[in-house]
Formats: structure tokens, sequence, C-alpha cells
């Protein structure tokens, strides 16, 4: 048993010893340069390794939680590489004058505050906020008044859902283009303008291809919400002589408040990120006179548009970075400061 454990031990540091030094000479060569082939294989071996080593490692005191690190490692390295990585070398670059490829000097702040003194990107932030409050307020009303439809005793309620839910399925580009052709081919035989000639029209106009595009996944949402009403409390309420409209806002409304969390989190969070709709619908075009002395040609670019434009059409890396970096904290901010306010609104429910 001691020749084991002693055989465990060594068995257990060589393959430790053996993952950290190559993962320290895949790196090295990464960091050089090399043109090496085979950094790669070295890397996920090296990796394996230190895995296979803290498996084996012989500490019975701390094994087990050992074990459930290697259980979580996959989800935390993969969230650390996609996350936590990109987001501080991008707030890094938004420091530099990043090209894209590389940056020669460390500028500070100088990113931000351009981008303050940009009036088209704070248009865009200004249009961002006013499509969030009115996309967040209309996608679930109209996403919870499907549900209501979808879960009364109508008949072909199945195919009500499929068929509201549809649009959600397809592509947000696909979907601006097509809109684009009803309001500039169709709708224009009734109004005798585009809606999108204007930017006020063409406003109104993304507002209502999101709300058809989002309002029945947020439907059915909340449609596993109502289900998950007891019947009995409804036909107590009704014995009661309470009306239909009496039972939704003291019954059903109440004890569906985890949805209406949910489904509040999502729209603001999809609302903020609009992009494709935007791009492919009216390309962020339209004409403001006077906002703040200055005229202006993206009347209807919203935040992501506007990074996306700075960064790539403009090859102002280093700007649209800044601008990325702020509309995370926005959004961080906006995000929690709602979701702990549904949830004291759920408690006093």
């Amino acid at each position: 048993m001691k020749a084991f454990s002693m055989g465990r031990k060594i068995t257990s540091f060589a393959l430790l010893i053996a993952g950290a030094v190559m993962l320290i000479i895949a790196l090295a060569l990464d960091f050089s340069g090399s043109g090496t082939s085979f950094r790669g294989p070295l890397l996920v071996i090296g990796l394996i390794a230190l895995l296979a080593g803290l498996y084996l490692f012989p500490t019975l005191k701390y094994h087990k939680n050992i074990i459930n690190f290697l259980f979580l490692f996959p989800l935390l390295f993969t969230f650390g590489v996609t996350v936590i990585i990109p987001l501080v070398l991008g707030i890094f670059y938004s420091m530099t004058d990043w090209t894209g490829i590389g940056y020669t000097q460390f500028v500070g702040f100088a990113n931000y505050m351009a981008m303050f003194k940009e009036v088209s990107f704070l248009w865009s932030l200004l249009l961002t906020i006013l499509f969030v409050l009115v996309n967040m307020i209309m996608v679930n009303l109209v996403g919870f008044a499907l549900a209501l439809l979808c879960t009364s005793r109508l008949k072909g309620v199945g195919f009500f859902r499929a068929a509201y839910f549809l649009p959600n399925l397809i592509g947000g580009i696909v979907l601006g283009y097509v809109w684009q052709f009803v309001f500039n081919n169709v709708l224009i035989q009734l109004t005798k303008t585009s809606l999108l000639s204007n930017s006020g029209p063409a406003f109104a106009a993304i507002i209502v291809v999101y709300v058809w595009q989002y309002a029945g996944y947020i439907m059915l949402i909340y449609v596993n919400g109502l289900v998950t009403v007891p019947g009995d409390v409804i036909e107590a309420a009704a014995i009661d002589g309470a009306s239909s409209f009496t039972t939704l806002l003291r019954i059903r409304i109440p004890m569906i408040a985890s949805t209406i969390t949910i489904c509040t989190f999502l729209t603001l969070t999809s609302a903020f990120k609009q992009f494709d709709v935007n791009m492919a619908l009216t390309n962020g075009t339209g004409s403001i006179s006077n906002f703040m002395g200055q005229y202006l040609t993206n009347g209807t670019q919203m935040l992501a548009l506007n990074i996306y434009n700075t960064a790539i059409s403009k090859n102002s890396y280093a700007l649209g970075q800044a601008k990325a970096v702020l509309f995370f904290i926005i959004l961080a901010c906006v995000s929690l400061i709602q979701v702990r306010i549904s949830n004291k609104k759920e408690v006093e429910m």
C-alpha cells in the first residue's frame, strides 16, 4: 500500500513538472513568434499532464476539491478565454493607439476624451437609450398579450404559438432586408413616401421590426410562467366573484413575478445590443438638422452600429474599443440595477 502511494505521488509530481515545463515552452515559443508547428500539441499535452497530475495528487484533505476543480475547469477555462481575457485586453487596447494589429504607444484616456467630444456618438448613445426604453415596454406588453392568447382555450393554440415564434428564427440581416423591401415597395403605395426616408419614421420602423421579431420569443417565456399558475387558485378566485381582469392583476401577474424579471432582463440586454436589424434596415442613415449645433447624417445609428462603423469603416480600432468598453460598463450597470429592482418587487409581490 505504501509502495502504491509512493508510486502515485511520484507519478503525480512527474506529470505536474512535465506539464508545467511543456506549457512554459509552448508559451515561450508563442511569444517569440517562432514558426514551429508543435506549439499547439505541446500546449494541449502539457495541459492534460497538469490535469492528470492534479487528479493523482495524493493529498486526501484537498483531493475532493481538486476533483471538483477539474470538472469545473473546462467551463472556467472557456469563460476566461472568451470573456475575461478579451475584456482585460480590450480595456488595455482602449488606452493605446491600437490599429487592430499592434500599437506603438500608450495614450491613457485620450480615446475616451475623444469619444465624448464626438457628437455623432452622443446621438447614438441617446438614441439607444430611447430605443431600449420603448422596446422594453412594447416587447413585454405584446409578448404578454400573445401569451395570454396562447394560454386561453381557443382552438389552434399550438399553431398560434408556432406562428408568433417564427419571426425569431429569421436572422436579423435577412429580416432587415425583407422589411426594407416592405417599407420601400409595398407600404409606399399607401403612404406615398417611404418610412425609411426620414430619421423619425425610420426609427419607428426599426422599433416595429424589432417588436415583431422578438415578441414571439418573450411570449414563450411568459407562456411557461402562466401555465405554472395553479388552476385551483384561479377557480377559487372565480368562485369568489373575481373578474378575469382582477384575477389577472391580483393573482396571475404576482405569481409570475420571476418570469417578468427574466423577460425584462432579456429585452433590456437584447435592445441595447441591437445591431443587425439596424444595419440591414437603415444602415444608420437619416438626417438630424440640429443636435448640439451640428448637422448629423447618422440619425438612426444606434450604439452597436456606431462602434462597428468606428472600428471597421473608419479603421479607428482604439477609439472603437474605447466605445465598446463604455458600452459594456453601461450595459452591466443597467442590467444589475434592473435585476435588483425586479427582485425587490418580486419580494413585495
